[in-house]
């Protein structure tokens, strides 16, 4: 009995925290999108609790995304990542070898630069390092980072200096471009993207069922992180037959970005600015190690192949896969094309992954070594 009703206070506590963190994102998310800042409601959250917290210290205990809700919300992501494998996508991948070989090698380059620098450098340990540099979307490297390092809040800080410059530059280069009205453009599609009331209750049901299936199905095979890779084959293997077909949810898109945003920021709050001041440097280091050698490729392959640079870079560069796929869509680029190498990236990256980490705890393990 004791038990239960510790149980019951506990996710109390969660729920608490949970709708001041709320609070605290969806009012900084609406000053961001007020003043037009490039996604608002992911630098929004993480930038107002973060600062709410730093600024309050009383609100510090009180704020935090408990991992039964972060959970739910990493399904639902991994299945409408999966929802941009479409039935043409086969045949559309067979013209893009080219720039898919040369999206991986970058990736791989990127990730052994900048843990190179972290570790020989920086003297920073394996995992740290590892999560630091690899360049994979900010969710869901911060859910992996949960797992193998102590310190995630570090890990958030290198990838949110990387996503910042990325999110912060991209929207300018494409302005300077397309036109001068590419961030407030980018705010208004969001806007317009289909909401749960124009969805039919079949499509509600069929998301689910993928979120939690795909799930169900990679923790009866084992498979490294189940809660992403098992939503995300599942539904990329469904949009692929054509047997379904999800349209982003504009609700769930900002709920996601509420929540991935929020809980990052709470992990910062908690962290004296000074401590975190000392990392920054290494981070904006490792950002322009990660971020130069995407666009130094991602030019080479624009002149060899007379591809667009823009929509290589858009292709290429790590950032949020539904921000610069917004991007995409806005200014007409392909956005099969530009999803399609995101989404592999993800891919490689969270099945290389665990199998590094494991391999790597073995090693450790090894008593030979």
């Amino acid at each position: 009995m004791i038990a239960v009703i510790d149980k019951i206070k506990a996710v109390i506590s969660d729920i608490r925290k949970l709708a001041i963190t709320f609070a605290l994102a969806t009012v900084a998310s609406y000053l961001c999108n007020k003043i037009g800042l490039p996604a608002p409601f992911l630098l929004g959250s993480l930038f107002g609790v973060w600062f709410g917290g730093g600024l309050f210290k009383p609100l510090q205990k009180q704020l935090g995304v408990a991992r039964w809700i972060h959970i739910p919300v990493v399904l639902g992501i991994a299945s409408l990542i999966g929802a941009n494998f479409k039935p043409d996508i086969v045949a559309s991948a067979k013209l893009w070898t080219t720039t898919l070989i040369a999206m991986i090698i970058a990736t791989v380059l990127a990730t052994m630069l900048g843990w190179l620098f972290l570790t020989r450098v920086r003297k920073y340990n394996f995992y740290t390092a590892l999560l630091n540099s690899v360049p994979g979307g900010q969710a869901e490297v911060l859910l992996l980072s949960r797992d193998f390092v102590e310190k995630d809040y570090v890990v958030a800080l290198f990838h949110l200096v990387r996503v910042v410059i990325v999110f912060c530059s991209t929207p300018l280069i494409l302005a300077l471009v397309s036109g001068s009205q590419a961030v407030v453009d980018s705010n208004v599609a969001l806007k317009g993207m289909a909401g749960i009331a124009d969805l039919q209750a079949q499509q509600i049901v069929v998301f689910i069922a993928i979120a939690v299936g795909g799930f169900i199905v990679a923790r009866i095979i084992r498979l490294p992180i189940p809660h992403l890779l098992g939503p995300l084959f599942l539904s990329s293997a469904l949009h692929i037959g054509g047997f379904v077909e999800i349209p982003p949810m504009k609700e769930f898109v900002l709920l996601a970005q509420l929540t991935i945003g929020g809980g990052v920021g709470a992990s910062l709050a908690k962290q004296p600015f000074a401590q975190l001041f000392g990392y920054l440097k290494d981070a904006l280091a490792n950002a322009c190690l990660v971020i130069t050698t995407y666009i130094g490729i991602a030019y080479t392959i624009a002149k060899i192949t007379e591809i667009e640079f823009i929509k290589l870079l858009l292709a290429f560069i790590p950032g949020g896969l539904y921000e610069v796929t917004l991007l995409a869509l806005i200014f007409g680029y392909d956005v099969a094309f530009i999803a399609f190498h995101h989404t592999v990236r993800i891919l490689i990256i969270f099945i290389a992954m665990p199998i590094l980490v494991t391999h790597r705890k073995k090693i450790e393990d090894d008593p030979r070594y």
